[in-house]
């Protein structure tokens, strides 16, 4: 069950609703200020970033060595001369720059390939697929992360098991995992101050007892965005810099929550992709590069892990709308200070397609499973380990 810090209520609650309520807002009760301010050894946090709409992988990690990449884009490619070199196949888009010193620093892997069998090119069911960490003909009900306990797996409580800003809290949506779901602080301060006075005048017995819960998520609210450390350093202008920000404040210092998702939006480019992209890739690199500054900054590179996904790829030839469909296997990127950097995975077979799309070489829950196995020691959490051994990006 995830319970949003806003939005209308509506329809009957039940008393099996009422204790999972309840059980919530057991779940976070919040550490008094001395605890929130004080030095403590923190758990190994994460960093979720979905690029929503469908990145187009091809011209992110560029196979510019590929003579079949020019030909089926003679208008999208990026011109061999402006591709950032990261071995003599494989390059990065010009405006992710500011990952390259990451990546000759060996603290970002790049993971080629990414997909699962059987595709699907449908938005909605594809992210959940990724987000539940199921087959495609298969319908999770839990998100992926909700497979470890954070007070059990940390022994510790933390002011939230998971912080979701902006869209789709279902990768950390689940029976062992309640993930606080906000927009911004400022929203987030005004909405519930609308629960209590709601609270405070209604007569239904149901009604109010979730609205005290909603109260209590309120509480636990102030302790995630007040008293915060400040992130070191500047983030980009705009929503996802904005949101990136956040989430260093509530992951730096004594951490808020272990786990926290954002959001990069605008990624579904089936016409003018170009330009779209180039703006949302620019706003993805510089965002990660300023991460990596605050997080140093910190003392806490070390201990965060940051990973990119996305519900698919697109497909390898451009349209007539300089754009590019909906296809299935892309790449991703995962930053950190104990991420072993590189080029990992198979590099796309532009003269094998898959139906016109880069075929997927990797399941996307091996890279789970590196986070759940290796980064947070969670043996028993992992999905079919011995189906989708975890992938070795991590250095101990």
């Amino acid at each position: 069950m995830t319970i949003p810090l806003s939005g209308p209520f509506s329809g009957s609650l039940s008393r099996r609703d009422c204790l999972k309520a309840a059980v919530f807002s057991s779940l976070l009760s919040v550490p008094g200020t001395g605890a929130l301010a004080a030095a403590q050894t923190g758990p190994r946090r994460l960093l979720l970033i979905e690029l929503n709409g469908g990145n187009d992988g091809l011209n992110t990690v560029v196979p510019y060595a590929d003579p079949l990449y020019a030909k089926l884009r003679p208008r999208l490619a990026i011109p061999r001369d402006a591709v950032l070199q990261l071995d003599e196949h494989m390059g990065l888009h010009p405006e992710l720059a500011a990952l390259m010193p990451m990546f000759q620093q060996r603290e970002l892997a790049v993971v080629q390939g990414l997909g699962y069998a059987q595709s699907n090119r449908s938005h909605f069911r594809s992210i959940e697929i990724w987000d539940t960490a199921t087959d495609a003909d298969v319908i999770g009900q839990d998100g992926w992360l909700s497979r470890i306990d954070p007070q059990q797996q940390f022994g510790r409580r933390f002011a939230a098991d998971a912080v979701v800003i902006g869209r789709n809290p279902k990768p950390a949506s689940g029976d062992d995992m309640q993930p606080v779901v906000m927009t911004d602080t400022r929203s987030f301060v005004s909405e519930s101050r609308g629960v209590q006075a709601l609270e405070a005048s209604s007569e239904n017995p149901a009604l109010r007892r979730i609205l005290a819960v909603q109260r209590d998520i309120e509480s636990a609210g102030h302790a995630l965005t007040a008293q915060r450390p400040q992130p070191a350093g500047e983030f980009p202008q705009g929503a996802f810099g904005r949101d990136a920000r956040e989430a260093a404040r509530l992951l730096i210092g004594d951490p808020a929550t272990p786990v926290v998702k954002i959001a990069l939006t605008g990624f579904d480019t089936h016409a003018g992709q170009l330009g779209r992209q180039q703006a949302l890739l620019r706003q993805l690199g510089d965002t990660l590069a300023a991460l990596k500054t605050a997080f140093t900054a910190a003392g806490i590179w070390s201990d965060v892990l940051v990973l990119t996904y996305s519900e698919f790829g697109r497909r390898v030839q451009e349209n007539g709308s300089g754009g590019t469909d909906h296809g299935k296997a892309a790449p991703h990127f995962v930053l950190g200070g104990r991420v072993r950097g590189g080029l990992l995975g198979e590099a796309p077979a532009l003269a094998k397609l898959d139906d016109g799309d880069v075929t997927p070489t990797l399941d996307y829950r091996c890279l789970y499973n590196a986070v759940l196995g290796r980064w947070w020691a969670a043996g028993e959490a992992q999905i079919e380990p011995a189906r989708y051994r975890a992938l070795d990006l991590l250095r101990a």
